[in-house]
Order: C-alpha cells, then sequence, then structure tokens
C-alpha cells in the first residue's frame, strides 16, 4: 500500500455559513437602554435590550444615509439614528419617525426598514440568527422568523453552576474548527503538570457516527491521562463515567459528561468575525461539586489557560498561513477535519441545489490515533 493514500491536500475556502444562528457577545455585557456595536460574518450589528430587557440585534446602517445606529440614541423602544433623528423600532426596525417630512409630506414611513434579525439569550450568551444576505442595493424588508430554536447547552438537573469564556483568533473559521476538533495536538499545546504531558501520550479508538449536519463520537470512557478525569474518579463511580462529542455546522461542538447523578456539560463555538478572524466562545453547566464555592473560579481559570494555548497556537499558525498553504490532512487522527470540509461543502451544494444535505459520512467508524 502507499502511504500516501492516506494523505489528502485541503485548501479551506473561508467561506462563511449563513442560515445559522451565531453567538455574539456575552449577555452581561448588554445592558437595558444602551447600544452596542458587534460584527459577526462581516454583518454590521448593533445591539441593546429594551425596557424589559429583552435583547434585540439590528443592521448597524441607518438606511437613509447609512450612518451607524450603535451611535444613536434609545429610549427603551426605538433607536434613534444621530444624523438626522430617523427613528426605527428597536426589534422589527421599522421607521417610525422622520423628523424633516413637512405635513404635507406624503412618505410612508411604515414601508422603510432598518435591518432586523432574530435575536434571543440563552445560556449567558446574545445569539443572533444571521440569513443569506440579500442581493446588494435590494433594501431591507421585515425580517422572518428564525426557522429553528437558538441552540442550548443540555442539563440534567434543576440546580446547575456555569462559566464561559472567551476570545478572538487572528484565523479563519475553518482553522478555528478544525483546531477545536483535532485530537492530536493535546500533549503537545495543553501542556502543564495538573493536565498532561507528552509522556502521557498513548494510542487511543473511538467510535463515531453521523448525526444530522454533524457527527458524533460515540459515548466512551473520557482519557485516563487527563486530569479532569483523574478529578472525576475520587467523585464519582469511574466505571458510570462517560463522555459523548458532537459536531454540528456550522460551528457547535457540545460535550457531555455523565457520571451517575452528577453531570458536566459545555458547548463550544468557533464564529466568523471576518473571512480571516474568528472567536471562540466555550460555556459549561454543571452539578460537579456543586456546592463548593472555588469550583467556578477554578473551571474559569482551566478553561482561560486552555483557549490561551490554544489562541497564542493559532496566532502563531496566521504566520504559516500568509504563504496560503494547502493542509496535509492525515487518517485517522484528521478525519474529523476531512468531515467538516466535506459536511461544509455538501451543506454549501444542498443551498444551491434547494436539496436535501447529502451526508458524506456512510455509517458508524472507528478512527484510532495517538495523543
Amino acid at each position: 500500500m502507499n502511504g500516501n493514500e492516506t494523505l489528502e491536500r485541503q485548501q479551506p475556502d473561508a467561506l462563511m455559513l449563513y442560515g445559522f444562528w451565531y453567538r455574539v457577545l456575552p449577555a452581561e455585557k448588554l445592558h437595558r437602554n444602551q447600544l452596542q456595536k458587534a460584527v459577526t460574518l462581516e454583518v454590521p450589528l448593533a445591539l441593546g435590550r429594551d425596557g424589559q430587557g429583552k435583547p434585540f440585534a439590528l443592521h448597524d446602517a441607518c438606511p437613509h444615509r447609512g450612518m451607524p445606529l450603535y451611535c444613536g440614541r434609545f429610549d427603551g423602544k426605538n433607536v434613534e439614528c444621530s444624523y438626522h433623528g430617523w427613528k426605527f423600532d428597536a426589534h422589527s426596525g421599522q421607521c417610525q419617525l422622520i423628523p424633516s417630512l413637512t405635513s404635507d409630506q406624503k412618505l410612508k414611513v411604515d414601508r422603510i426598514y432598518a435591518g432586523s434579525y432574530p435575536c434571543e439569550e440563552r445560556d449567558s450568551y446574545i445569539w443572533v440568527f444571521l440569513p443569506e444576505p440579500a442581493p446588494s442595493g435590494a433594501g431591507f424588508s421585515k425580517a422572518a422568523e428564525a426557522p429553528f430554536a437558538v441552540p442550548e447547552i443540555p442539563k440534567f438537573s434543576e440546580k446547575y453552576r456555569s462559566a464561559y469564556l472567551t476570545a478572538e483568533m487572528p484565523v479563519s473559521v475553518d482553522h478555528g474548527i478544525i483546531g477545536l476538533m483535532d485530537p492530536a495536538h493535546g500533549p503537545f499545546v495543553h501542556q502543564a503538570w495538573w493536565w498532561r504531558t507528552q509522556h502521557s501520550i498513548y494510542e487511543k479508538r473511538k467510535n463515531f457516527e453521523p448525526i444530522a449536519n454533524g457527527f458524533r463520537m460515540s459515548a466512551h470512557t473520557p482519557s485516563s491521562n487527563s486530569a479532569p478525569y483523574k478529578l472525576l474518579r475520587l467523585y464519582a463511580d469511574a466505571d458510570s463515567i462517560t463522555t459523548t462529542i458532537d459536531f454540528v455546522l456550522p460551528n457547535l461542538r457540545s460535550e457531555t459528561i455523565r457520571a451517575g447523578k452528577y453531570w458536566f456539560s459545555s458547548l463550544t463555538t468557533v464564529t466568523p468575525i471576518t473571512r480571516n478572524h474568528c472567536r471562540i466562545d466555550v460555556v459549561a453547566c454543571w452539578n460537579l461539586f456543586y456546592s463548593l464555592p472555588f469550583v467556578p473560579s477554578l473551571l474559569r481559570f482551566v478553561f482561560a489557560k486552555f483557549v490561551e494555548q490554544d489562541r497564542s497556537t493559532m496566532e502563531l499558525q496566521a504566520e504559516g498561513l500568509k504563504h496560503n498553504p494547502h493542509l496535509m490532512l492525515i487518517d485517522d487522527a484528521d478525519r474529523p477535519a476531512k468531515w467538516y470540509f466535506a459536511l461544509k461543502a455538501a451543506h454549501l451544494e444542498a443551498q444551491r441545489n434547494g436539496g436535501e444535505l447529502k451526508h458524506p459520512i456512510a455509517g458508524p467508524v472507528t478512527l484510532k490515533w495517538r495523543s
């Protein structure tokens, strides 16, 4: 067998996937009666909370002369452009007032819309649904409802704690995502005396299966060379501990650890800001060690260390990526990355043809690697 048969050259296209919910910013950063700007998928957004605390998202450009709306005034119901005072309903984007119109001018202002987007608060974050962009110059009309619900972290008890972490990375969403699902970099990037070292590498076998718009690492016992697993063994019956990891388009990696009545869930997303800049957001919920007050701080420390190691690695990787290299992906460790590119291509093809996504994974498969 030729050793090159397991190699695959892959050129990331940096195309961003519309028609999905995306995390935009932590919920605690959005205050009532204030406006905040953000960019997601190169779409400028003006965000805020109304008088009842409900979040909203508008296209951050007044349809009159393009003035950013985030720098305008907000009275808890309407957003007023700071240039000419045009007012728009914060949730629908419908124009409410054009101050310069005289009494005999009959322009129907309610036909004018600043772009608005479905917006929800869930699990410590503000999410916005971003549809396919309208053709250039088409303008905006009343926004349609999102066709499916915002993603949510599974919880398995009424009482739980949570924590989140966010970090920006100077690479495309493709590199951010395949870095997120890469199983082989851990012993080299995430080295720490309290985590793991290169000396802890051993061969692993994991079972995968296709799921809607993604794939799943089937329920398995967590890696015994990781510190969290060792800690879990002190807290629960080691034989009962299982981990399930899913990846679902466009950018969702969820992990659930169950140990009898104890559980830990996380949802990590890699969100494109621009074609060459993305952001990783991690939110975790758990009832493990619920009564210990220092656990949230400890988890934030671990998350921060983990994400910073990834961020600094990708910052260095960005130097090499300036030369636009093709990626040399190998089996089996890089198979999840291959699946991601195949799923993304299948989704884009389904959009072009108006058909169903043809899943690139035929059925269950076992992968092996050393890490």
